[in-house]
């Protein structure tokens, strides 16, 4: 019998519907997407490598400025005081070795927490009385007395630093350029840190020699009358010298001053001494 057209019947052959749920059930699983968790450790992650180079540019920005200020100075040797240490440097214009020494004390300072006091001694003074002398080392004492003189007022009144750029010009011009040690030069060297030429003038007087001696006495006071110059003292110790050539530089000469502070801290040290071979050497 025919089937109802009200009624119609679907062929034996037709696939049955898949149901909703099977359907859903049979589509392949997509790979999960990164949690937050995974998300915030990559972030992280990219946050501290940034964060990183950004530190080790900063590090490195520090370093260039510290070396152009010259703050890059290397810190005090294990048992050396960190806080500035006061140096007096007596010293007569006319030595050459104590020229080179306070070339010398001024590397320290820039690489140790040092401070130098500059302070005269005298040659002439010291070689006044004495006997037996050459007539050409009698003539050196005799020319010696100008320029400690003048520094001596140089420092009585303008004060140490101007003494400190006194020293410096006269010494460049007596040592380093082998100029003549006469009035021109000592007034070439008072102009060239602005004080007035005139100054020379008490070079050539001994207005002022009871109190240059006094200076040389407060020197001589420190280590003993058979010394000359140059006079170092650091708190309550002293000692004639070091005497160098050339000067150490950089921290060459800061472990140089470490050395000399380090004797003198030892009880019963007096003398570390071997004979000159080499002239003074000026750089």
């Amino acid at each position: 019998m025919a089937p109802s057209a009200k009624n119609p019947r679907k062929p034996a052959s037709a696939t049955p519907k898949k149901s909703t749920k099977s359907a859903k059930s049979a589509k392949p699983v997509k790979s999960a997407k990164p949690g937050k968790a995974d998300r915030h450790a990559s972030t992280s992650r990219k946050s501290g490598r940034k964060a990183a180079a950004e530190t080790f540019a900063t590090l490195v920005a520090d370093r260039v400025v510290e070396r152009l200020r010259g703050e890059d100075r290397p810190a005090a040797p294990a048992g050396v005081a960190a806080q500035t240490v006061s140096v007096d440097f007596y010293f007569d214009p006319l030595c050459p070795w104590a020229w080179i020494t306070s070339r010398w004390m001024l590397e320290v300072e820039q690489v140790r927490p040092v401070s130098t006091v500059f302070k005269v001694m005298s040659l002439s003074v010291l070689n006044q009385d004495r006997e037996g002398l050459s007539e050409d080392y009698r003539r050196k004492m005799d020319d010696a007395w100008r320029p400690v003189r003048i520094a001596l007022a140089v420092g009585q009144q303008y004060g140490q630093e101007q003494l400190r750029a006194f020293y410096t010009a006269i010494g460049t011009r007596f040592h380093d350029r082998g100029e003549a040690r006469d009035r021109a030069t000592l007034e070439a060297a008072l102009t060239d840190v602005g004080l007035p030429a005139e100054l020379a003038e008490v070079g050539e007087v001994g207005d002022e020699d009871d109190a240059l001696r006094a200076a040389h006495q407060e020197a001589m006071a420190l280590v003993g009358t058979e010394v000359g110059t140059p006079v170092i003292r650091i708190g309550d110790q002293a000692i004639f010298g070091p005497v160098l050539t050339p000067r150490p530089k950089g921290e060459a000469a800061g472990r140089a001053f470490d050395a000399v502070r380090t004797l003198l801290d030892t009880p019963g040290f007096y003398e570390l001494k071997r004979s000159r071979t080499a002239d003074p050497a000026f750089d």
